[in-house]
């Protein structure tokens, strides 16, 4: 890594850029300016020993249009991008890991995260020293600066679990390093997957979570952001379940028992705060769990949350459809629409692979259910409301028209290069009351990490791999269905309850669908082994006649071979401490 400057407030890093490091939490900061200071005044005062700790929020990265204006997800078989120069379209897509387009995210992140953990370092070394503001009680100055080090544990184990994602064990630094130097030399040691995550990541969340505010503290709207207990235990779960999970089980010793255990408890003891979010209308409810928040709309559902300030219509511009003056941007595929049940909560299909997706065996259509209601010739017809709440497709209203994307129509005019590839455009994520007053409107649209429904699911995944098929994991499974306005329940399905396997391929479609653009799909085929299956098969999509009859096509080819598992170190930090990289790189 290159030198690393001190500030209080570092701004731009991410796709929504905050006006100052105070607007993540509301009022609660005082407005400060921006400057850089040297470490000796920022340790010698308490006011900005807060500032610089509340400046590491920034670091959690926003994922809509992160990557040269495309999101992760469209580099899985759940969406592409319409942009010619897209991140994801031009590497991960075609297979090229060293592509500039992505140094964002294939590059950028190592240095992105590093930085965070310096700081995260720098503030556990020098906080015991800092002097109590006078106007500080003692009793809340001990509370304030266990809350700190508590955060500031969480997110170094949140940043070095991020790493883990993309590069594998990194070196673990917990001391503060010269910035005038090359970072990590003298870190060329790569850990276990064992020492990484169990030893470290996990370890470190077990111990800062009765340090962190308690829920009814972290809940108040001048705390909105801030790393609270359930946080810690939510992060848990899911790393609990990756390790568990095929790629990592063996090495890091921890079981689907476990995987279980740790969704569980979540649930025992913070399922009384949180739950699904509810509404009488099944796609609304799945609407509102994602774009209302806490504390404008009582959201309980959301755990973990970048908080950011309201966006406007430059904020949702590079994904909304071309017809409405956007630039298309982010194209759900067929693949992702095949995998919606029916609205009575059968399945549209014959067969399902161990992805999650329905088995295609080299035919742009999969085999339809025979039993099942579903239409080829109106595949959005009758579908689980959770399809219309995340995907615009043709005969769909929104904002001031009907999507339409008969060629040389609305939302494919004919020499438009934004216009979708697939034939669908987003809607879950893009807040369509900014639509409002010839695009003035404004909304919260906070970047979620963890909400309720994973865990639902994390403990449905864990339970059925270690038990089987039962009414525990049907019971779960049915509250998220029926929320999204399912009418039939998982346990009176015998292609499902018949087998653990099928349980399994349909537990990992329901997290494909229920979160999707979460940023979820890229890692799960990864911790379960079959990204190549996933991520090698065409993306599909569809077009529309003038009549409109529907057709299938081949939106784009993929490449996906078993290097891309992990992304490549960067070369700089190759070179400059000679560290091991990931193999076939």
């Amino acid at each position: 890594m290159n030198k690393i400057l001190l500030y209080i407030c570092v701004l731009g890093i991410s796709a929504i850029t905050l006006s100052s490091c105070e607007d993540m939490f509301g009022d609660f900061l005082d407005k400060q300016p921006s400057n850089e200071l040297t470490e000796e005044q920022v340790f010698n005062d308490w006011s900005t020993t807060m500032q610089f700790h509340f400046d590491t929020y920034n670091f959690l990265r926003h994922g809509a249009g992160r990557i040269q204006g495309s999101w992760l997800d469209a580099a899985t078989d759940l969406a592409g991008t319409s942009f010619s120069d897209g991140g994801v379209r031009t590497t991960f897509n075609i297979g090229n890991y060293y592509g500039n387009a992505g140094y964002s995210e294939l590059v950028g992140t190592w240095e992105h995260y590093y930085r965070g953990i310096r700081k995260c370092n720098m503030l556990l070394t020098r906080i015991d020293s800092v002097p109590k503001a006078s106007d500080l009680s003692d009793e809340k100055y001990a509370t304030d600066k266990l809350n700190y080090k508590s955060e500031a544990r969480f997110l170094r184990a949140f940043f070095y679990w991020e790493l883990f994602l993309r590069y594998g064990p990194v070196p673990l630094v917990t001391e503060v390093l010269d910035p005038n130097g090359d970072l990590l030399s003298g870190y060329s040691t790569r850990p276990s997957i064992k020492e990484y995550v169990v030893d470290f990541v996990l370890k470190e969340l077990e111990e800062c979570e009765a340090g962190l505010m308690p829920y009814e503290d972290g809940v108040k709207a001048a705390n909105a952001g801030r790393i609270s207990q359930p946080m810690a235990r939510a992060l848990q779960s899911r790393i609990t379940l990756y390790m568990a999970s095929d790629r990592f089980r063996s090495e890091s010793g921890i079981s689907w028992v476990d995987a279980a255990l740790s969704a569980k408890s979540f649930m025992d003891d913070y399922g009384a705060d949180y739950g699904l979010f509810q509404d009488s209308n099944g796609k609304n409810a799945y609407r509102n769990a994602i774009l209302r928040t806490t504390y404008e709309g009582q959201n309980n559902e959301v755990i973990f949350f970048r908080n950011d300030l309201k966006i406007g219509w430059g904020a949702i511009i590079n994904d909304t459809p071309v017809g409405e003056g956007g630039r298309g941007g982010l194209s759900p595929s067929q693949n992702l629409v095949d995998m919606y049940d029916m609205a009575d909560g059968s399945s549209p299909f014959a067969e399902y692979d161990e992805t999650g997706a329905p088995v295609y065996a080299g035919s742009l259509s999969p085999a339809v259910n025979a039993s099942s209601p579903y239409d080829d010739s109106k595949p959005w017809s009758n579908r689980d409301p959770r399809l219309s709440a995340t995907v615009l497709y043709h005969g769909e209203s929104w904002g001031d028209g009907v999507i339409n994307v008969i060629k040389g129509q609305r939302d494919n005019p004919v020499g438009n290069t934004n216009a979708s590839p697939t034939g669908y455009y987003v809607r879950k994520y893009i807040p369509e009351n900014i639509l409002a007053a010839n695009k003035t409107g404004t909304s919260y649209r906070n970047w979620i990490f963890i909400r309720y429904a994973e865990i639902l699911l994390n403990y449905a995944e864990a339970v059925n791999e270690a038990n089987g098929p039962s009414v525990e994991v049907y019971d779960v499974l049915d509250a998220l269905r029926h929320r999204a306005g399912i009418s039939g329940n998982v346990g009176d399905r015998t292609d499902l309850t018949s087998s653990q396997e099928n349980m399994r391929r349909f537990i990992r479609k329901e997290r494909a669908v229920e979160l999707a653009f979460e940023e979820h799909r890229f890692w799960d085929v990864r911790r379960w082994n079959v990204a190549n299956e996933a991520l090698s098969r065409p993306i599909y999509g569809v077009e529309v006649a003038s009549d409109g009859s529907v057709s299938r096509k081949v939106a784009q080819e993929r490449v996906f071979e078993n290097r891309m598992y992990l992304y490549p170190i960067p070369e700089a930090e190759i070179w400059k401490t000679d560290i091991e990289n990931n193999p076939g790189w």
